[in-house]
């Protein structure tokens, strides 16, 4: 009888652990922006956001201490929805051709509130690495589409200076401090999924 209680026991015992362990969410492209907001000449605001984000993200809903989270954006794919406007970014700001991408690399995280993250990591833009602090809300709980694929979602944000990264453009027309907003939703294949 002892025995037969041990086998449906170490049974459940190793479900729990295999079922509460980090898995790997790759950041879907056509759902995900990194928008940022920038103050004109102390008088307004304007708007734009990449729209080339791509990255994975390590997640265990039970430790979100094992969260990890690496990210890159394509600086080309800068989008203000004035033409004249992207193309000055993307040659005398962002420099594209010699920094194609921006990148964030995760270092730490902690629960910050409920369904709340605070993710510690380095951001490189213009070829420059600082530590900033990420502010997450989510993610959300895992949904499956029709092909059997899971989905999730997240928004993070934090504030940087443009000075601290290398770009200090036009000092009195551009505002110093960038608002980066990114919404974005992580996809993970299902047991079913073709």
């Amino acid at each position: 009888m002892f025995r037969s209680l041990l086998v449906p026991i170490a049974a459940l015992v190793l479900g729990a652990s295999s079922f509460a362990q980090v898995e790997t969410w790759k950041i879907d492209p056509n759902h995900t922006a990194a928008q940022f907001s920038v103050r004109h000449m102390g008088i307004s605001t304007v708007r734009g956001a990449f729209t080339k984000v791509s990255g994975d993200v390590a997640y265990d809903p039970k430790d979100v201490t094992k969260t990890t989270i690496q990210a890159a954006i394509e600086t080309a794919s800068v989008d203000t929805r004035v033409s004249m406007r992207d193309d000055d970014l993307r040659a005398h700001y962002f420099e594209v051709a010699k920094y194609p991408t921006i990148t964030f690399k995760s270092k730490q995280a902690q629960a910050a509130g409920e369904g709340k993250l605070k993710v510690t990591g380095d951001l490189t833009i213009h070829g420059v690495t600082k530590e900033v602090v990420l502010d997450v809300d989510g993610p959300s709980e895992a949904i499956h589409d029709q092909k059997g694929n899971f989905h999730m979602g997240a928004s993070a944000s934090t504030k940087i200076s443009r000075k601290e990264f290398g770009i200090e453009n036009n000092p009195g027309v551009i505002g110093d401090e960038i608002q980066i907003t990114i919404d974005t939703e992580m996809i993970k294949p299902g047991p079913s999924a073709n």
